[in-house]
């Protein structure tokens, strides 16, 4: 598909109610009000398209961008081009999408240590959600890989921006299920630090207790393994 058709399908599936509710999520700007259920139905007809993908960008609009960092090829996302998109973040929504992304770009890493000293919510929001995606898909990466991450949360949550503060907590969250070691220190880090303070806006989202989604988080894969053990 080409992105003028795309973008003709996302205006069709746009809904009023969808804009009343990525309103309430901080989206602003223009944009269609197209459900994730359509995003994704639209993702799997226009496959990797990354030409598109620029175009989709450059409209501007909230419902395009989302969808254009569906279908970019992650192996044709120079630095540069990331770089240029990260300074039009403009919601968290569009931020986790956009991180998504970039963390599967051969770019994550760099651009992440330089996001997470940006001093800019978004960036800083998109550096962290990066780390949590490496947390949970590195298989092979050191504990001591993420120790000094963990050391900047305890030090640093509680002064950084209103997102970059719940990205930091799910990052802290998916430290914390890697395994034995990197658990026991993310939880001193969680009692460390306490209740993590997140503004949602007018919406019923919580940030969780990081130490309970831990607990939790082990308590469910131990379940699974006793499970598949039996069989």
């Amino acid at each position: 598909m080409t992105a003028p058709e795309l973008l003709q399908a996302l205006e069709a599936c746009g809904t009023a109610q969808t804009r009343k509710i990525y309103r309430r999520h901080g989206v602003c700007g223009p944009q269609f009000g197209v459900s994730y259920a359509n995003l994704n139905a639209l993702r799997k007809k226009a496959r990797k398209n990354h030409e598109a993908a620029l175009e989709l960008w450059r409209s501007g609009n909230h419902d395009a961008r989302v969808l254009a960092t569906m279908i970019a090829d992650p192996e044709l996302a120079s630095s540069a081009l990331l770089q240029a998109w990260s300074e039009d973040l403009d919601s968290y929504v569009l931020t986790d999408a956009f991180a998504k992304l970039a963390g599967g770009t051969v770019h994550a890493e760099e651009l992440m240590r330089q996001w997470m000293d940006a001093g800019q919510e978004w960036r800083g929001q998109a550096a962290w959600c990066i780390l949590a995606q490496f947390a949970l898909k590195r298989k092979d990466a050191a504990d001591d890989y993420f120790l000094p991450f963990l050391a900047v949360i305890e030090r640093e949550i509680h002064l950084r921006h209103n997102r970059e503060r719940h990205a930091m907590n799910m990052a802290l969250v998916a430290i914390g299920m890697r395994g034995d070691v990197l658990e026991r220190e993310a939880l001193r880090v969680a009692a460390a630090i306490g209740k993590v303070h997140v503004d949602h806006g007018d919406t019923s989202c919580k940030t969780p207790d990081a130490a309970a989604y831990i607990r939790k988080a082990k308590a469910r894969k131990t379940s699974r393994g006793r499970r598949s053990r039996s069989c």
